[in-house]
Formats: C-alpha cells, structure tokens, sequence
C-alpha cells in the first residue's frame, strides 16, 4: 500500500519561507519515478486548490499565485518531493496536500497533510 507522508508544516512570519517535503514508502524508487507529485492546499469552507506540480519527466508547473515564489523539486530515489515556499503571505495558510498520481491508469494517492500558517 502506498503512503505519502507530508512534513515541514508550520507557522512563520509573512516574508518568510518553509520547506515542505512529501515521502513515499510501499513503493519502489522506480515505480515513484513514473508518478507526477502535485500539492495543493485547502483552507476551511473553500475547495482544494492546486498549487504545483511536478511531472514523471520533471517538468514543473505553477498556480499563478505562488509562480516565482514556490519551487517544487523531486528524488526519485528518496522517493521524495519537495516545495520550498518563499516570501509566504498570508494568504499561503492552508492545509497542504501531497497528491501522486500515474495518469496512464488512474493511480493516485493522497498525504494526510501538514499545515502552514502565515501570521505575524
């Protein structure tokens, strides 16, 4: 059974910055490496919003309202998947998800998620 496992979840200053990290375990390096790793965030009483992603192939893909702020990367051989946020805002505080998933058969799998507060 796969499990994603998010961390690095916190409460920091407006203009601040964390690192957020997604392990995978139930899962070869391998197999990892054909999965695309997306986060998304939700906050109370609002739908999940996507935030990044990055592919299979590395290519990576950004929501409008954290381009040039988040930068996602991956390991495959850690099995690992991190966004590095910087210059946060308040309106970055939400619960944040890791999503993986393999588009040629509809295999996905959802973290728990970590939360990010932004508050001065």
């Amino acid at each position: 059974q796969v499990q994603l496992v998010e961390s690095g979840g916190g409460l920091v200053q407006p203009g601040g910055s964390l690192r957020l990290s997604c392990v995978a375990s139930g899962i070869s390096p391998i197999s990892f490496g054909t999965y695309s790793i997306e986060w998304y965030r939700q906050t109370p009483g609002k739908e999940r919003e996507w935030v990044a992603e990055i592919t299979y192939d590395n290519n990576k893909n950004y929501a409008n309202s954290v381009k040039g702020r988040f930068t996602i990367a991956r390991d495959n051989a850690q099995k690992m998947v991190r966004l590095q946020m910087n210059n946060l805002k308040l309106e970055d505080t939400a619960v944040y998800y890791c999503h993986a998933v393999r588009r040629t058969n509809n295999s996905n799998y959802w973290g728990q998620g970590t939360q990010v507060t932004v508050s001065s």
